[in-house]
């Protein structure tokens, strides 16, 4: 497998830079003087759409031929890569066509069709809608975007590693949540492209270890159960080119339970004042569960991936 060099992220950079916004590095004092480390929160949050997402789809689409433009595309998704490829498909002028599942959050739902795209719903898990996308694909000529396992997705998504790099070259420790592993594959090689010495970690649902179950087993591995009620994290089997990616770049990953980055999630609303979806909130959790192993004093950033919160599941988690 070729995988992708500092070139390849600057050259990505170029063509998304237009369209998105350069997302700042917060400082917690509150978290570094809970974690021991030095933190600042990379918030995604603030990110057109709501998340990172929109990076992708915009370094995917300048790919695509005139007849796959004149087509369109399709793609299936928990909510958040919904949102960045129909963003993506008005900036470029394309027809965008969006495959969720049928719990997806409504408000998710809504904005996607806000920004111009067909939405069908399906099943109730992310590879339920998956396969509907591809059956569009049959159907209508529709290109595919796939939410995580596409290298020039891939290059979109890691562009957040080089800001990440250029506004903090002396980051020793970038912690990022895994759901499908796109975003964590394009930090990860960023990150290292520039300085190879930085520790990168993944987080997972414990949950929904699609991630850490591969690696250990050094082969792609489709969970029997998922019992994640995480959108962003609730995927049963991850990417073949995501998982490559992982095994190279990735120096460890951990896992805890929904219930703690659900902890995480009002932590930060209580004492950052940032809202976060729990996917976000997930890298915030391992800190401050001890499972980010490194030097006391060491600079740690902290991916807030999204902030499109299901405000109704919140609020039932909160009260119960």
């Amino acid at each position: 497998m070729t995988f992708l060099g500092r070139e390849d992220f600057e050259a990505a950079y170029a063509r998304v830079a237009p369209h998105i916004h350069h997302t700042p590095l917060l400082t917690s004092r509150m978290l570094s003087e809970a974690t021991g480390f030095d933190v600042r929160l990379k918030a995604e949050i603030f990110q057109r759409t709501g998340s990172y997402k929109i990076r992708g789809p915009l370094n995917r689409f300048t790919y695509l031929t005139d007849d796959e433009r004149r087509r369109g595309v399709v793609c299936s998704s928990a909510g958040n890569h919904a949102q960045g490829v129909a963003l993506a498909a008005q900036i470029h002028g394309i027809t965008a066509v969006v495959c969720m599942a049928e719990n997806a959050t409504p408000s998710k739902i809504a904005a996607t069709r806000a920004y111009g795209a067909e939405v069908v719903l399906h099943g109730t898990i992310w590879d339920e809608a998956n396969e509907k996308a591809k059956e569009l694909v049959r159907e209508r000529g529709l290109t595919y975007i796939h939410p995580f396992d596409d290298m020039q997705l891939i290059a979109g998504q890691g562009t957040v590693g080089l800001e990440i790099i250029r506004d903090w070259p002396e980051v020793e420790v970038v912690v990022v949540p895994i759901g499908g592993g796109g975003l964590i594959s394009g930090i990860s090689q960023a990150v290292k492209s520039f300085k190879p010495s930085v520790k990168v970690i993944g987080v997972e649902s414990s949950g929904a270890p699609g991630m850490h179950d591969s690696v250990a087993a050094g082969r792609v591995v489709t969970l029997d159960r998922v019992d994640c009620i995480i959108d962003g994290l609730r995927v049963k089997r991850v990417g073949e080119t995501t998982f490559e990616v992982v095994r190279k770049f990735v120096d460890e990953i951990v896992t805890l339970p929904d219930a703690e980055i659900f902890e995480a999630m009002t932590w930060i609303m209580g004492h950052a004042k940032l809202v976060v979806e729990g996917a976000a909130a997930s890298p915030v959790a391992a800190v401050l569960h001890g499972l980010v192993k490194a030097p006391s004093g060491s600079k740690v950033v902290c991916v807030l991936s999204g902030g499109n919160v299901n405000l109704d599941q919140l609020k039932g988690l909160t009260w119960n």
